[in-house]
């Protein structure tokens, strides 16, 4: 169901609100309008207004305020045995619009972060190629090269919630996530510079980290729209995100996003390494292992009001948030519901709409106090949706850990508190 009573917003400019006084009031509630007539913080001088702050050079690598200290990756020290090989999450609650920042992006190793130089990274083209190379990172910036944004979600986002709700905030059920620029070259350039053999069919990027990561990955898609990537939204890629070169693998789980790429082997069938096999696989309720399950499908999640986002401003206007993201393409629709899954509005999608990108989505709301079970569930270009929690077990069972894209709930409770809970 369209609910279209939320579908504009009467136009409000700075003058129109200046003429009418206490009319600003009438948008962030009466309390807010009465503090206006006698707030000192208005009416009094304050010391941002009465002496000079730090000149441009004080800081030369911008840094966030002071007051935002709070917006953080977090971890879950319990979640492995060690921090080399771990995660963190990225704020989701924290953010708005769809860029993710840079030192949010979460983190995902497996040897802990390489430490290179790049004038001494190499990346080779070996196997079934006409003639194997080896290129510098100028090498690399002499190709035509490309800005893309995309997401990079890790197959295992949201896996703690397989069997019921567990973590109490959308950073760590839903923050292994993020969407940025990439600016790189064209996996394809750089492959038929080698030139390939008429009998490649898979390509296999290796890390140079400890942990040497390999995925294999079909040539179709390495001659789609993969990138050698070595800055993210516009400056070089951060350390944890690879550095100085990377994969991007639009769409497709982060796990074959190989970082510190050195090296990329051309093959005619697939090299069943470590992470494809013990790892990355979706063990079904039969026993068998569904395997090169490499789509993210169709998810979203509201990041506000939820359990680290709880709601502040008692009853009144209340604007919904959250962001929506597909492996397949473009997001479509998200629909919101306030009574868990009984009755659903469309929310307005705003900011730019890119094909395998977040997508941010917003529903204004007037909320009369009562408890709420928020959803969102989402819809791409291609008609594939976002399951329910027991649509996904229907077909999958509960053994699994990867590409858990169910729909989450919120329990929004009259006092403004949020907890993770599931109705399926």
């Amino acid at each position: 169901m369209t609910d279209k009573t939320n579908s504009k917003t009467p136009g409000l400019s700075r003058r129109s609100l200046l003429k009418a006084g206490f009319a600003a009031g009438a948008v962030a509630g009466t309390a807010g309008a009465a503090r206006a007539a006698g707030d000192p913080l208005i009416t009094e001088i304050q010391d941002w207004n009465r002496y000079l702050g730090d000149g441009v050079q004080a800081r030369p690598y911008g840094t966030p305020s002071e007051y935002e200290a709070n917006v953080v990756r977090r971890d879950v020290e319990w979640l492995t045995a060690s921090t080399e090989s771990s995660v963190n999450f990225t704020p989701l609650h924290e953010l708005d619009g769809i860029i993710t920042p840079n030192g949010l992006c979460f983190e995902r190793h497996h040897g802990g972060i390489a430490d290179i130089n790049p004038a001494d990274h190499r990346l080779m083209i070996n196997g079934l190629v006409d003639s194997p190379l080896v290129f510098t990172m100028e090498d690399l910036k002499r190709f035509p090269r490309e800005n893309r944004v995309y997401f990079l979600e890790c197959a295992a986002n949201s896996g703690m919630e397989w069997r019921g709700s567990q973590l109490n905030g959308c950073q760590y059920t839903h923050g292994m996530v993020h969407c940025v620029m990439y600016t790189g070259v064209p996996l394809k350039l750089i492959l038929e510079e080698a030139g390939l053999k008429t009998n490649a069919k898979w390509v296999m990027p290796e890390g140079a980290d400890a942990s040497a990561m390999t995925r294999s990955i079909p040539m179709e898609k390495a001659l789609d729209d993969c990138l050698v990537a070595f800055k993210m939204n516009g400056e070089a890629l951060r350390p944890e995100q690879g550095y100085p070169l990377r994969l991007v693998v639009p769409g497709w789980e982060g796990n074959m996003w190989v970082k510190w790429l050195r090296r990329i082997e051309v093959g005619d069938e697939p090299w069943h390494q470590r992470e494809e096999t013990s790892k990355y696989t979706d063990l079904l309720e039969n026993g068998k292992a569904r395997r090169f399950t490499w789509v993210m499908d169709p998810k979203s999640v509201i990041t506000s009001p939820s359990p680290q986002a709880p709601v502040s401003h008692g009853k009144g206007p209340m604007v919904i948030s959250g962001v929506a993201w597909s492996g397949n393409g473009r997001i479509k629709r998200v629909d919101v519901s306030l009574d868990g899954g009984r009755n659903w509005k469309t929310a307005r999608l705003d900011g730019p709409s890119l094909s395998k990108a977040m997508h941010r989505f917003y529903l204004d709301i007037d909320w009369d106090g009562s408890d709420m079970l928020i959803q969102s569930r989402a819809m791409d270009e291609h008609g594939f949706f976002q399951p329910t929690k027991n649509e996904l077990r229907a077909a999958r069972g509960e053994n699994s850990i990867y590409h858990n894209n169910g729909i989450q709930t919120w329990y929004v409770k009259a006092d403004g508190m949020v907890e993770n809970v599931e109705v399926s």
